[in-house]
């Protein structure tokens, strides 16, 4: 059971072919070997909503693990995100306004190293580095591959990416996200304290919240919970959701999550944030899927375009 857990969080990177996904709702394009001059090269894939107009702009999401998003035929476990569905649906029913996915690839064995948030693990004592770096993910293969470049992660999607994207399409002003979910989610977080001036809110889906895995007396949480409150006051209006699931996984979490929730109950504006459990989800695509349509919802029904 514990081998299956590290093998569906951390193995997300492999894929059984990299073609181009197909997608049910919209279209799908690829900036192919996305070269950065801070992080190993990707794919990027970007999908356009139905219907897509130039002219128009459009609120862009920042996504992590961009190769699960949109079929489950290209991906490692046969499970997607369903993200052209879900938001073909949404926008068709006039729910939320068309937008653009900016399926951002990982970084395969290096995942962990880069959506490990990298100032709350250089906060933590030089112990508890080592003892991280050295933890394994199976018998054979450390969780860590190379140090944790997370901040460079982020560079690259703000000063390279994100500007590729707004030179190639009209993004609307104010109106950029990141998503993801288990480390995805930390990492999206992360990203949006980091950068509350390029982004307009996070979406994090079952948070891996320990950082790594160990279920008990785990240190790790509390150097993520530190962080966000001494860095929570950079936020005005930006939007924040969190969710989380109570089987596999994600059984881990909601001890863990009412702390967060706790801190920003005492430090955020309620409006601008959430926090839902979806008692019996698991932790995986299949559950994210089932429940995407809330977290864009929460972040762009208030971004509606008028009606095509």
């Amino acid at each position: 059971m514990r081998l299956t857990l590290f093998v569906l969080l951390l193995c997300l990177s492999a894929v059984t072919a990299a073609a181009l996904p197909t997608v049910q709702s919209g279209t799908l394009q690829r900036l192919e070997n996305f070269t950065s001059a801070f992080v190993p090269s990707r794919h990027i894939d970007i999908w356009l909503p139905p219907q897509f107009k130039a002219g128009n702009a459009y609120p862009v999401i920042y996504m992590h693990d961009g190769q699960m998003l949109f079929d489950a035929a290209t991906t490692w476990n046969n499970q997607e995100w369903q993200v052209d569905e879900v938001a073909g649906t949404l926008i068709q029913q006039q729910a939320i306004s068309p937008f653009i996915v900016v399926a951002i690839w990982n970084g395969g064995e290096n995942r962990h190293s880069e959506y490990f948030p990298q100032k709350p693990f250089s906060a933590m004592p030089e112990p508890l580095q080592q003892q991280l770096y050295q933890a394994k993910r199976g018998e054979n293969q450390r969780l860590f591959t190379q140090p944790v470049y997370s901040d460079a992660y982020l560079k690259f999607i703000v000063t390279e990416l994100m500007p590729v994207i707004e030179t190639k399409y009209r993004v609307k002003a104010d109106s950029s996200y990141l998503m993801g979910s288990s480390m995805g989610g930390l990492i999206s977080w992360y990203g949006l304290l980091e950068y509350p001036d390029k982004f307009a809110g996070a979406a994090c889906l079952s948070t891996h919240w320990p950082g790594d895995f160990t279920a008990e007396n785990n240190p790790v949480p509390a150097y993520f919970q530190q962080y966000i409150k001494q860095n929570i006051n950079k936020l005005t209006k930006q939007k924040l959701y969190f969710d989380y699931g109570t089987a596999t996984l994600d059984a881990w979490y909601p001890p863990l999550q009412s702390k967060i929730d706790n801190l920003l109950t005492h430090s955020y504006p309620m409006q601008f944030w959430t926090s839902k459990l979806f008692t019996g989800a698991d932790h995986s695509e299949s559950a994210w899927a089932a429940r995407l349509d809330q977290p864009l919802l929460f972040l762009l029904s208030e971004n509606k375009l008028p009606a095509y």
